[in-house]
């Protein structure tokens, strides 16, 4: 209890803290540093160095990306995290086997014991130093290294290169010959951290001369790894083997999935292959239930969108639509409808192209085109399930869209997708596919358009101010937000807006996760008679504005004053151009 005692004394705590962290200490069985972090009495600096006088021993600061992977193997993974203790430095004053161990808790008897017995059992000698938990987690995290673990597989393979690739040249290639490969192992390493990088997207492509993995993390994509191309017939073959894809079929596309569990979440994985000119090009998108799976809130849909959208499920029949480019989060939204709607007494059928997350209670199915099972002929076999919800993945001809909004108008809730640029465009394009006019009033009842942008990281992100351009910017689309959002809406004087520096956290990218802007068209009476005698786009847009509708623009703004996210990001999804 010494750095309680110590921290009292400096005044950081009082007396009435200090007893209530020794009873914690023993009734949680934390310890104090653990206790008084979750608390941010003090930064995990200020107290280590404190613990440094304390102790009497050596802090010291460490650069995990300059400590290289033979030492930070030293010590046994196991006893690095059981005993929060790590090799830093080897051969100690030009003495061999002589190591610098950094430790979190120098002062525990039996962390001190397991680091005895390591030293008898390795051979080393050694001498510690106090480090902070950030720098161990720092440490532990290198030591995981895509590029470290790839490197170490990569080692084990010349021997058994040759064989793995006569093998994978035979038509019949099972999967026992594949399993004797190390192979298996590079390609758990590739997905274990797409899985911890929050990754939406794997992308292994063979190049010219080398095999490129790269991650989609926010959207964005990112080099991760270069392999050699030796190693690409067999990454693949692994691939598929997991996928139930033909091994030997690499002349046209193919498409699969595969479970796995990583770090103890079960974790799905949608395959798909693409030949190209040095080979296939694997893409896997990794389908975390976890995060896949959200509530209106967690999407960011604004209060009244929300409130829209909410209403419009409520009722008993109706059509509603989304719109906006692959990958902006139809999908996870049209999931969170579902997941509300889905009760004992609701019968939910889906037809999708792919089956994206698994939602038990709800019958989900998937379109192949190959044997002329399309949307079409699957919203037919649906009607024929007595559902109370339908799910169409798209409305891609006009016999689906005939079909669609006939399920709408005899008594079913329908969701399903259309590819237009804006929510407005949604009636038009339906015209275009043969849909009659007056028919869209009684069916449609929300058009939902979307797009994804990243949010800041809340760990760094800091107050600026704003360059002239960016100020102008935002001020002048501030006045053309409908009066109900814009009540509540406070702007510093002089405007302040968020960014993010970069930290351990978000991997000094400045982002965590993604949030949606959203378009809601709701049906209105005078939407309604306007689509009868002007359905132009424009013309929808001027009078869904005059009742409020948000435009993603605007509803970016929006999040750009609460900080949740940039004025880069909004430009980069709704302008595509620079500001």
């Amino acid at each position: 209890m010494k750095l309680l005692q110590e921290l009292f004394a400096q005044g950081l705590l009082s007396e009435s803290q200090m007893n209530d962290y020794k009873k914690k200490v023993k009734k949680l069985g934390k310890t104090e540093e653990d206790l008084i972090l979750e608390d941010n009495i003090v930064t995990e600096d200020t107290l280590f160095d404190l613990k440094s006088k304390v102790l009497g021993i050596n802090l010291v600061k460490v650069d995990a990306d300059q400590i290289s992977s033979d030492i930070l193997e030293l010590i046994p993974e196991e006893a690095s995290v059981n005993y929060k203790i790590m090799a830093i430095q080897k051969d100690l004053d030009g003495q061999k086997n002589y190591l610098m161990i950094g430790m979190v808790y120098p002062e525990d008897i039996v962390a001190q014991n397991a680091l005895r017995f390591l030293a008898n059992q390795e051979n080393f000698k050694y001498k510690t130093c106090l480090i902070t938990p950030g720098d161990l987690a720092r440490l532990l995290k290198q030591r995981k290294n895509i590029s470290t673990e790839t490197k170490k597989v990569l080692e084990t393979l010349p021997e058994e290169t040759e064989k793995i690739l006569d093998n994978l040249s035979q038509t019949n290639l099972d999967e026992t010959k594949t399993e004797e490969a190390p192979i298996i192992k590079m390609v758990l390493v590739i997905l274990r951290h797409a899985v911890e990088s929050g990754a939406s997207d794997v992308h292994i492509e063979p190049n010219r001369d080398k095999l490129i993995v790269r991650f989609r993390i926010g959207g964005i994509l990112y080099s991760n790894l270069t392999l050699p191309l030796k190693v690409h017939l067999a990454i693949v073959a692994r691939i598929k083997i997991l996928s139930g894809l033909k091994i030997d079929e690499n002349r046209i596309p193919q498409d699969g999935r595969f479970s796995t569990k990583i770090n103890d979440k079960e974790i799905d994985f949608r395959v798909a292959t693409f030949p190209t000119l040095y080979g296939e090009k694997t893409e896997l998108r990794v389908l975390d239930p976890s995060t896949g799976l959200r509530t209106f809130e967690q999407l960011g849909l604004s209060t009244r969108s929300l409130e829209i959208v909410k209403d419009a499920i409520k009722k008993p029949y109706g059509m509603i639509l989304f719109t906006g480019p692959t990958g902006s989060g139809k999908t996870t939204t049209q999931y969170a409808i579902l997941r509300i709607l889905n009760q004992d007494s609701v019968n939910i059928v889906t037809i999708e192209d792919p089956v994206e997350y698994s939602i038990a209670g709800i019958n989900q199915s998937q379109v192949r085109p190959e044997i002329g099972y399309t949307f079409a002929q699957g919203l037919r076999q649906i009607l024929r399930q007595d559902p109370n919800v339908i799910m169409v993945g798209e409305i891609r001809d006009e016999e689906t869209a005939s079909l669609v909004i006939n399920a709408a108008l005899t008594g079913h809730i329908v969701l399903s997708t259309l590819h237009t640029n804006s929510s407005t465009g949604v009636v038009p394009r339906l015209i275009d596919m043969g849909v009659k006019p007056f028919l869209i009033p009684s069916t449609l009842r929300v058009v939902i358009s979307q797009r994804l942008v990243r949010t800041l990281c809340p760990q760094c992100k800091i107050k600026i101010n704003p360059s002239d351009k960016i100020k102008n910017y935002i001020l002048e689309r501030v006045k053309s937000i409908p009066a109900s959002e814009k009540k509540d809406l406070k702007i510093d004087d002089p405007l302040l807006l968020y960014t993010a520096k970069g930290c351990e956290s978000c991997g000094f990218i400045g982002y965590t996760g993604r949030v949606g802007l959203y378009e809601v068209l709701s049906m209105t009476d005078e939407l309604a008679q306007l689509i009868q005698t002007n359905p132009m786009e424009s013309a929808i847009f001027k009078v869904a504005q005059k009742q409020g509708m948000l435009t993603m623009e605007q509803e970016g703004i929006l999040k750009v004053l609460n900080g949740v996210t940039t004025i880069e990001e909004v430009v980069r999804v709704t302008e595509e151009r620079d500001i």
